[in-house]
């Protein structure tokens, strides 16, 4: 089956580092991923940044597992390609585009092919919608990330 190429760009208010660790935190996507059931890191680089991920995603016509891989160059983009599971292949990435020091360019690309039949038609609009949504909840998640106040390990002064 051939893929063709999707891409999907929008402005975030968040800085580009807070976009970066937004999109890193895997263990978090079933929470803001409306389409992912459930994640698991299976293993990480030294620096701690995940290298391998099995997601399990509802594509509506049936939910798939796959395992992705990770390459970074940090802060400012991250890539994947799919090393096994029930897609033929995927391939993608992020790029963060500083703006102003709280608003980020977010660039995402990606190219699938599920290895199963799909009309033609349905499966462009299925892959177009389905990256546009998916930047959109990353968008919203880095957005309430970077709204969220700072904690810090300073003690709270009293005043008597």
């Amino acid at each position: 089956m051939s893929a063709e190429r999707q891409e999907f760009t929008t402005d975030v208010e968040a800085s580009v580092q807070q976009c970066f660790a937004t999109i890193t935190t895997f263990e978090k996507y079933p929470t803001w991923f409306s389409s992912v059931e459930k994640t698991a890191v299976l293993d990480r680089y030294r620096n701690g940044l995940a290298k391998r991920v099995r997601l399990h995603v509802n594509m509506k016509i049936r939910t798939v597992s796959y395992v992705l891989q990770y390459e970074y160059d940090r802060p400012t983009r991250m890539t994947w390609n799919a090393v096994e599971g029930d897609l033929e292949s995927i391939e993608g990435g992020y790029v963060f585009e500083r703006l102003a020091p709280k608003l980020s360019r977010v660039t995402c690309h990606q190219t699938v092919s599920v290895g199963f039949w799909i009309p033609g038609p349905l499966r462009a609009l299925i892959e177009r919608q389905a990256l546009k949504q998916s930047v959109l909840e990353f968008k919203a998640a880095a957005e309430e990330n970077a709204a969220k106040p700072r904690r810090t390990n300073a003690r709270p002064r009293h005043t008597a």
